[in-house]
């Protein structure tokens, strides 16, 4: 699949689907972050603090994946 494409724009998907990886890992940490929160109770600002960065991920995938869209 990939090989249909130029080296250049092979290179680009492939980074993107790293890139997608590492975001999904950071939501993954955070979503702990979360939870230990809520256990030990945490103020109101970390736990907003984790909600939105959770959010960012998701809205850093969307972009992602648009952009490797466009990219083909």
């Amino acid at each position: 699949m990939i090989a249909a494409f130029p080296s250049a724009y092979s290179s680009m998907i492939i980074d993107m689907q790293s890139a997608i990886r590492v975001i999904i890992f950071g939501i993954i940490l955070w979503s702990i972050a979360l939870v230990v929160a809520i256990v030990v109770n945490a103020v109101a600002k970390i736990i907003l603090t984790c909600l939105l960065a959770i959010l960012l991920g998701f809205i850093g995938i969307y972009y992602t994946k648009a952009r490797e869209r466009k990219a083909r």
